[in-house]
């Protein structure tokens, strides 16, 4: 466009880079579609105070603006803002080819970087009128540089943006916006976490599910966001302001590093919230289906291996260039630290969606030079029953959320039989797992929950989910929780039945902490947050999914108990291995050995509910540390002590925890702690767990 706003005139541009370009003669416009016969760009031209809109259309022409696959444009423009989208049609052929062309919609552009802002819960307009903004502001970054904390030193709190700080309990300014979080650094500080990983934080359609509440009829929202519109964009309704919501985003990742937290996203890849034929078209599916989407090979519908209706194409090359190009944006723009990458085992999956036995994508990611220093976490299954947890890869680079360490764990602090020999598998990082791929311990996420499932309290208190409150009949969420309720289901005024549940809660938070691997924890989970049996709130944006920071006050003696465990295990390297406990160990003096009541015996049959074991620390230059867990529902052990393993004159054992107590004689300081020798008796109530340290 001339600067008297005449109509502009388009040049025939450059295929790349993909998206919308600035460039000294104006912007280039470059988008992939095979299948395409007629593109047309749609562009809104503001005025200087943002009141009125002039309208364009260019028509792409296929022998002037089309180089192979990909159609393009380069305009001279001059105004300040604009806002686009595309209109695509083609030859539609949906049983034949899997083609859906409508020139109707206005499509998003796969590499937009910014949608039009909206707040939270108000009305979507994606594929109804051009909505592809182009950033340019500037952003001072105060010379902050990447952390690069190692995994073995990594303690990552899983949050939700919105969840985490929505409650008035919360009482803060800015409530569930990427500012409340930084409202919540000093908290985070105190706990002493390492690095936060946010649930999906792309731009999605809160309003686009279709269940409501049973009883009022309330429409719920779309509240994890896992149904991402744009993996560029942020979610502008996490702004507490949605304009400079870019800004907000920015300013949030640089205070949390100030504060020395690294932030990890967690990205979804495997689906699109487009979903089913049935669900919206807002970009994919319209500009070229096919190859977006894996397709059943005769009947051209979307194979569902995500359980949200389409599964991403992920391997063919057009698809894993964009997705590198996502990941390398977030690294270089937003500075994010990590990926956690929702339904992983997808990555890996051909366009018939067979499993690949070298997944291109995943080794993408891996090599990626500009991805070398982040953090990659795969959720190593997914929807379909694929199940890859310590073969998602042999590549040293990825870590996978160990879900065998949760069901081991959770079976052992429920009293379930045969649990014992796999719980001393995971405490020990694992190694079943990721040493025949020679990783080591870091490759393994130790969780107990996530935001998939029970929380920790919950977990202790309900045997059977109660969804109902999410209009599918309670048919969604998980049906094998491996929990047990503590002698009632739910709420309890029963005195014993409430202090089980506690003690159970700090020895499974316990277990966590001084396991070999990589701990996460759950926000909230530190002092009892609770979703009153609501396995799956994906669509409760209320009370249900909101932290309540009251119970922080009310439970401060558990909160002060996780705080305890965390700065135990960054005190102590025994804790925080890089490798796996040598086989060849030196049998006078091993770094670990095991035992089950007695020294130097142990018991691995299947109804054995008990469990200790001692760290020699020695070689490591740190303390060593004798770990006792009863996982028995109603009956005490006694543990005979071994000798401690310090080569120093000291020959005794200062008891620093026991789960059984309440807070504060259930963590002691080494100073405070009652002390005893090899040969003494301590006797281990049901459920708890005692630590013993050498001075």
């Amino acid at each position: 466009m001339s600067k008297d706003n005449s109509v502009p005139v388009g040049k025939r541009g450059f295929p790349l880079p993909l998206g919308a370009t600035v460039l000294p003669d104006g912007v280039n416009f470059a988008i992939f579609s095979r299948h395409a016969t007629n593109v047309e760009l749609v562009v809104e031209v503001f005025n200087d105070n943002d009141t009125e809109v002039e309208s364009y259309s260019f028509f792409l022409l296929p022998d002037y603006n089309r180089t192979g696959d990909v159609w393009h444009i380069l305009l001279p423009l001059y105004w300040k803002k604009i806002r686009y989208g595309y209109r695509i049609d083609g030859d539609s052929q949906v049983q034949t080819l899997g083609t859906v062309f409508d020139r109707d919609n206005i499509l998003i552009d796969p590499y937009c970087r910014k949608l039009v802002p909206r707040e939270w819960g108000k009305e979507s307009f994606y594929g109804k009128k051009p909505c592809c903004l182009i950033p340019r502001h500037s952003f001072n970054w105060h010379g902050e540089t990447p952390l690069k904390i190692p995994l073995s030193e990594t303690i990552i709190y899983e949050l939700h943006v919105r969840g985490f700080t929505q409650s008035p309990s919360a009482q803060i300014e800015h409530r569930g916006t990427y500012q409340g979080i930084v409202e919540k650094i000093p908290y985070l500080k105190e706990l002493g976490i390492t690095a936060v990983e946010l649930m999906p934080v792309a731009e999605f359609d809160e309003n686009d599910t279709k269940f409501t509440h049973p009883e009022t009829g309330e429409q719920h929202k779309n509240f994890w966001g896992y149904n991402s519109i744009n993996f560029f964009s942020l979610k502008s309704g996490y702004a507490s302001n949605a304009v400079d919501y870019m800004l907000e985003f920015k300013e949030m990742v640089r205070a949390l590093h100030k504060a020395g937290i690294e932030v990890i996203l967690d990205i979804v890849f495997n689906h699109t919230g487009e979903s089913g034929f049935d669900g919206i078209t807002s970009c994919f599916r319209g500009i070229d289906n096919p190859i977006y989407y894996i397709l059943d090979p005769e009947t051209k519908q979307y194979m569902n291996f995500s359980g949200c209706g389409n599964t991403t194409n992920c391997n063919h090359p057009v698809v894993r260039e964009l997705i590198r190009r996502v990941l390398r944006y977030y690294v270089t723009e937003m500075h994010i630290d990590g990926f956690r990458f929702d339904l992983a085992s997808i990555l890996g999956r051909d366009k018939q969606g067979n499993v690949l036995p070298d997944p291109p994508m995943l080794e993408i990611i891996a090599e990626d030079p500009v991805l070398r220093d982040t953090k990659i976490i795969a959720e190593a299954w997914d929807a379909a029953g694929l199940y890859q947890v310590g073969s998602f890869s042999t590549d040293s680079r990825w870590s996978e959320w160990n879900g065998k360490f949760r069901d081991d764990v959770r079976s052992f602090f429920s009293g379930h039989k045969n649990s014992t020999t796999k719980l001393a598998t995971r405490i020990a990082g694992s190694s079943d797992l990721y040493k025949p791929s020679s990783r080591g311990p870091s490759n393994s996420i130790n969780f107990v929950t996530s935001h998939d499932g029970f929380t920790l309290f919950d977990l202790v208190s309900y045997e059977k989910k109660l969804n109902w409150a999410n209009g599918e009949n309670n048919q969604d969420g998980e049906n094998h929780n491996h929990c047990w309720n503590s002698g009632a289901e739910g709420e309890t005024s029963d005195l014993h039945i409430e202090k089980m549940r506690f003690r159970r809660v700090k020895s499974m938070a316990l277990v966590l902490f001084l396991s070999q691997g990589v701990p996460m924890l759950t926000a909230g989970d530190e002092f009892g947050r609770t979703q009153k049996g609501n396995n799956n709130p994906w669509c409760q944006d209320n009370e249900t999914s909101w932290v309540d920071w009251t119970l922080a006050e009310k439970n401060s003696g558990l909160l002060r108990f996780f705080k305890a465990c965390i700065a135990l295990r960054k005190n102590h390297i025994v804790f925080r291995r890089d490798h796996f406990f040598p086989v060849d160990d030196d049998k006078n003096a091993p770094e670990i050995s095991w035992q089950s009541l007695e020294p130097g015996k142990t018991d691995w049959s299947p109804e054995c509910h008990h469990l200790a074991f001692l760290l020699n620390g020695n070689k490591a230059n740190d303390n060593s540390f004798f770990i006792m867990l009863n996982g028995s529902q109603d009956s005490s052990v006694v543990f005979t002590l071994p000798s401690p393993p310090d080569t120093t004159k000291s020959r005794r054992w200062f008891r620093i925890v026991d789960t059984a107590k309440s807070s504060p004689e259930d963590f002691v300081s080494i100073k405070h702690a009652t002390f005893y020798y090899e040969g003494d008796t301590i006797e281990v109530a049901p459920m708890a767990s005692v630590v013993l340290q050498t001075k």
